[in-house]
């Protein structure tokens, strides 16, 4: 009997072991990639001065902010990891090679995400922004701990400051409950200060995604070379050589005659016309299929990627009308292996690993394309450790609520593990119901401007409309018109 106990207490040590090992690895490799990142946006004039004690206090805010990127990457992947490592195990159900993969170390990775992702947010991030703010009481000794024991003073008062909101809020809604857990931190705040985090994390992103999915078909279009319906490529270039020395000519010849507002003039003229000329030299260089097929591939792809999440949504939004299996819930062990998450098998879950990183970068340009949050894009070379620790917060609020998200929204049916279950807003249909209506709806609209105002721009460019002297909107010009002129082209 003893040797049986110490056969089971070695079993689960060594179990203990590997997914320790397993954890360590993944998050070096994600903080070695997030350095990557970090660096090549980082200002460089921040981190080389004549003030050594600046230089080290924005290396170790910079260390902050690397960790919680990597965090933030691995909350990302962590849903993906889920369900793939359930089909793997469908898949090699008795191989000896995949007996690491288990519910454990998927449950552990869950927890790890949700608490350093917590940590990230409630101490590391606003201990790197007071940290790099900092500068020490007044009249103590300057150096890197009275930087410390300053910011330390500023989230001490910080915490005091969002406990009391937290409190405030429960007596609001539950008096007598708030009153009897005054004392409860961990129990009742923090729980209830993770579940508002989440929330305005899954509201963030259902006011991102549908717009990133409008704007993900211009950015990829920027990145591709566009066809042209009845262009002359060579006629083109012809004339946008012409129209460039012609500006050149203009510039040089009499410039003491120019005033200064017309000078700038000619030279943004010129500028727009070089940069129109590069751009057709790509043209030119490009092979007939990528300048023929590329881009229509490209668009259809995110066509069906953005119509295939709608109508997971609006077929989610059936299932939670008559099954109440559809809500999403927490659970304490995974089952990996028995049974696939997708009705489809392997093919649907891979759908859903696609759809998940779709939604996820979708919700990240939408977040970078609206006004309130553009001047956190981050530039090559040039972004401050200020605008770098903004970036991390945002991004850390948006992955951390990715899964949440795509489970509201019935992209999967993998129920969330560990504390993300937790959330008391997840157990309330009108809320889920309300949000899947809501994303559904938003999408579409987003969607449908986006693909009938962009057909019809190609078209006023394609047949040389947009030449006129008059400005050309798609209320002066009917797609009948467009399409009268295209025919008349042809023939």
């Amino acid at each position: 009997m003893e040797t049986e106990d110490v056969t089971v207490r070695e079993q689960l040590f060594h179990d203990r072991v590997r997914e320790t090992i397993i954890c360590v690895l993944l998050f070096i490799c994600l903080y070695i990639l997030s350095h990557f990142i970090l660096t090549h946006f980082k200002k460089n004039a921040e981190f080389v001065t004549d003030d050594i004690e600046d230089a080290t206090v924005n290396k170790i805010a910079l260390w902050l902010c690397t960790f919680t990127l990597s965090v933030a990457v691995c909350a990302v992947l962590i849903l993906p990891i889920s369900i793939l490592s359930n089909e793997v195990l469908l898949t090699f159900p008795h191989s000896y090679y995949m007996q690491w993969l288990n519910g454990s170390l998927i449950r552990g990775l869950w927890n790890l995400v949700f608490l350093f992702s917590n940590l990230s947010l409630v101490f590391l991030m606003p201990f790197a922004y007071f940290f790099t703010e900092s500068e020490g009481f007044a009249g103590s000794k300057k150096g890197i701990m009275a930087r410390v024991y300053e910011t330390a003073v500023m989230l001490l008062l910080l915490s005091l400051l969002v406990l009391g909101i937290v409190w405030v809020a429960s007596a609001l809604i539950h008096h007598n409950t708030a009153r009897e857990s005054l004392y409860d931190l961990w129990e009742y705040y923090l729980p209830h200060l993770y579940s508002g985090i989440s929330l305005f994390g899954v509201l963030l992103l259902l006011l991102c995604t549908p717009f990133g999915l409008s704007r993900m078909f211009s950015v990829t279009g920027s990145l591709l070379v566009k066809p042209r319906l009845l262009e002359n490529l060579e006629e083109t270039m012809n004339c946008t050589a012409f129209e460039e020395a012609s500006l050149s000519r203009k510039l040089k010849s009499n410039t003491s005659c120019w005033i200064s507002a017309n000078i700038e003039a000619i030279n943004n003229e010129l500028l727009s016309v070089q940069s129109k000329s590069i751009a057709l030299e790509l043209r030119k260089r490009a092979s007939p299929w990528q300048r023929n097929l590329g881009y229509p591939v490209a668009m259809l792809l995110l066509l069906a990627l953005t119509a295939v999440s709608v109508l997971m949504v609006c077929f989610h939004v059936l299932e939670l009308l008559f099954d109440e299996s559809a809500m999403p819930r927490g659970m304490e062990d995974p089952h990996l292996g028995l049974a696939s998450f997708s009705m489809f098998g392997s093919l649907g879950a891979a759908v859903q690993v696609v759809i998940i990183l779709y939604l996820m970068v979708s919700s990240v340009v939408g977040f970078y394309s609206s006004p309130l949050f553009t001047g956190l894009l981050p530039r090559a070379q040039d972004t401050t450790l200020t605008q770098i620790i903004g970036n991390c917060v945002s991004l850390l609020i948006l992955s951390s609520a990715l899964p949440v998200f795509s489970r509201t929204l019935g992209i999967t049916r993998f129920d969330l593990l560990g504390d993300f279950g937790r959330y008391n807003w997840l157990g309330s249909f009108h809320i889920v119901f309300l949000y899947n209506m809501l994303f559904a709806g938003l999408t579409s609209a987003c969607l449908i401007n986006t693909v009938t105002w962009a057909l019809q721009r190609e078209l006023i460019r394609a047949f040389g409309l947009h030449r006129l002297p008059l400005t050309v909107s798609r209320s002066t010009i009917p797609l009948k018109l467009l399409l009268a002129n295209g025919l008349s082209k042809i023939h």
